[in-house]
């Protein structure tokens, strides 16, 4: 039975605290001391949750049900009240409603980043968006508004910042558009609108205590047990990360200890072997009887009839809190060639044949997918055994000083 006038203005005190219901979650709750206060359960994400409406008779019956049913259509677009209400205490009272700031603060708390990277997200956010476009609703913002947004950035020098501006503001408007308070993303029309970022080479940690604080942030990984799967794999195999996430089961013998890539997964158009250690079987027991039934080792999210994204492990590195500029997950094969030449003396034909670049013997013949294999799988071992060693790091490591004879 709905509430009345009538009913909200005689309600009377008593020993406990009373709840008089409206509907649609909505309640007025009566306490002994006879404050009247609006109320409104709902339910998100599976847990229930309760949204305050303000005091009876400063916020009207009227009023209250207003409010209660904004709260209904934020959950019917999948938005959760409370979460957009601290996004618009945050933004501020002239900043209210659907603007932007308001959206990507709601969208910043539902990133899952370690806190630096977070915080740094926000920086950008508050320094560089929210003064120009900030109060805009977000709906009415226009690709001319964003463009401005990154050429302010780009003008100073910064122009990765600028792009990486501009890719968070996107992914604020895809929130937007999913949550309905938008229905396009002009972020997408500036593809090429910026100046291009430097080329760069695909950063790495080579340092060994780095190396050491790495392995042990992937194993403490938060996210996706096959992603997290997916980047231990990565430094010990070191193949590229195409190669890594399109791997099927079919292609790996766990008994035989290899996996053989077929020529039309690999960059060079020939096949490719690569032996497994120990360390890398026991990852992939552990992951078999969870992905077993699809086609691919690391299957998509979404569908496992797909593999994982391509930009998946780059994603959980950034999360982690490694930056583009310090670690990408085809650095791990930097990784692996410069510690194997420099620290464990691996001849450089071995490291180079593993790595499935172009090499040839001293005739100028090309070697096939099983040249020097028993040296291969000695080195791979060897490499593996190092990374468990750097990931304990108990102290000074004793390192191989002596070469491997050619």
């Amino acid at each position: 039975m709905r509430l009345t006038d009538t009913a909200v203005r005689k309600a009377k005190p008593a020993d406990k605290t009373q709840r008089l219901f409206d509907g649609g979650g909505l309640y007025l709750e009566i306490t002994p001391a006879g404050g009247k206060r609006w109320r409104q359960k709902y339910r998100f994400a599976g847990k229930e949750k309760l949204l305050a409406h303000g005091t009876y008779p400063d916020v009207s019956l009227a009023e209250a049900r207003e409010r209660r049913d904004k709260a209904r259509k934020l959950l019917a677009n999948g938005v959760d009240p409370g979460q957009h209400r601290q996004a618009e205490k945050a933004a501020g009272a002239e900043r209210a409603g659907n603007s932007f700031e308001v959206v990507a603060r709601e969208w910043l708390t539902k990133r899952d980043w370690v806190p630096n990277y977070t915080a740094k997200v926000t920086a950008w956010l508050e320094n560089d968006v929210f003064p120009y476009i900030g109060g805009r609703p977000v709906a009415e913002l226009t690709a001319p508004e964003f463009l401005r947004v990154g050429r302010r950035i780009e003008d100073r020098g910064a122009i990765e910042s600028a792009h990486r501006v501009l890719q968070n503001c996107g992914q604020v408007m895809r929130y937007a558009i999913a949550t309905g308070r938008a229905d396009r993303n002009p972020v997408a029309d500036l593809k090429g609108a910026l100046a291009p970022t430097p080329e760069k080479h695909h950063a790495a940690i080579v340092d060994p205590e780095g190396i050491g604080a790495l392995l042990r942030a992937i194993d403490g990984y938060k996210g996706s047990h096959v992603t997290r799967c997916a980047l231990q794999l990565a430094p010990l195999l070191f193949v590229r990360p195409g190669e890594l996430r399109q791997a099927e089961w079919a292609e790996i013998d766990l008994e035989a200890a290899e996996w053989n890539i077929p020529a039309s997964k690999m960059k060079m158009r020939q096949p490719h072997l690569v032996p497994l250690s120990r360390q890398a079987i026991a990852i992939l027991e552990e992951l078999q009887p969870l992905t077993s039934r699809s086609q691919y080792v690391f299957p998509g999210g979404r569908s496992s009839k797909r593999p994982m994204s391509e930009n998946a492990l780059t994603a959980a590195l950034r999360r982690m809190g490694y930056e583009q500029g310090t670690m990408t997950v085809h650095g791990f094969r930097a990784m692996a060639r410069t510690i194997l030449d420099e620290v464990l003396h691996y001849r450089p034909d071995y490291i180079e044949h593993q790595l499935a670049h172009a090499v040839k013997d001293p005739n100028g013949r090309a070697y096939n997918r099983t040249s020097h294999l028993p040296e291969r799988r000695k080195m791979m071992q060897a490499w593996a055994d190092y990374l468990d060693r750097r990931r304990a790091d108990t102290g000074k490591v004793v390192e191989f000083t002596k070469r491997v004879s050619k």
